[in-house]
């Protein structure tokens, strides 16, 4: 999108309350909820298919075939259960090592029904294992907020393109989301970051329109001492980049703070 419109927030913003933050994350949690609930729905609806199915066979492969498909959803449900949690607990500012393609897609098992249901369609560009010294609930936040905004933004269905990968020369690991939504104004982009700034209005569940998402997401990245970059043509669609320091590139800058 080398023609596109382009922002990258350079002044310092107002941190914004715990509480307002704390709120538009379990806004986003409870965005996700039904659909999550939907497939618990699902899974429980093929374990109690498949139980059956086991009490009726009398032979012993086909038992086990019904035993090998129970073992594979509930250990679907396992994964999406210990995703929420993590997603809700992992609140500290403690870092740790994070392979950014497996938060990426744990946070897609969270949200990949709605984007189906909503006709979006996922396409994903992972070049290797980049590896970040990150909070990963933050991450997961931030990946949050700008997949269900990419989804608002393609109201009649679309493409949402998730990338991960590594820019050696910079030293950071780059994550990129990017829809065929309605873009955003030239005009606007310097100030998508603002707290309560918004270029959405609620829809019909109230869904939308905080304008909170954004200036948490640039929030969450300055204290990962990284950058969001984001390219955008109206009518053509939304990219957003964030690049976060390789994890050798981080711990060294954690110990240099550390001893100063």
């Amino acid at each position: 999108m080398s023609s596109a419109n382009k922002a990258f927030p350079t002044a310092p913003l107002p941190v914004p309350e715990t509480q307002l933050v704390q709120a538009h994350k379990l806004l986003n949690i409870g965005l996700i909820a039904s659909s999550v609930a939907h497939e618990f729905n699902n899974i429980l609806t093929t374990i109690i298919n498949q139980a059956r199915l086991g009490l009726e066979y009398t032979d012993g492969r086909q038992k086990n075939e019904c035993l090998e498909r129970i073992l594979k959803v509930s250990q679907r449900a396992a994964s999406l259960t210990g995703t929420m949690l993590g997603l809700v607990r992992r609140t500290g500012p403690e870092k740790q090592k994070a392979d950014l393609v497996a938060l990426v897609e744990e946070t897609l098992l969270l949200v990949q029904k709605d984007l189906a249901k909503h006709r979006i369609r996922v396409h994903k560009e992972y070049q290797g294992r980049p590896h970040a010294w990150v909070c990963p609930g933050q991450i997961q936040q931030l990946l949050l907020n700008l997949i269900i905004n990419a989804q608002q933004a393609m109201v009649q269905g679309g493409s949402l393109t998730l990338g991960v990968r590594e820019n050696r020369p910079l030293h950071m690991a780059e994550i990129i989301v990017a829809d065929t939504g309605c873009g955003i104004p030239a005009d606007k982009l310097r100030t998508i970051f603002q707290p309560f700034y918004t270029t959405k209005q609620p829809n019909a569940t109230g869904q939308g329109g905080t304008g909170l998402g954004l200036c948490i997401c640039r929030q969450i990245i300055e204290e990962h001492h990284g950058r969001i970059r984001v390219e955008s043509l109206v009518g053509k669609g939304t990219t957003f980049t964030v690049r976060l320091p390789l994890e050798a590139a981080e711990r060294a800058g954690d110990q240099v703070r550390a001893a100063s």
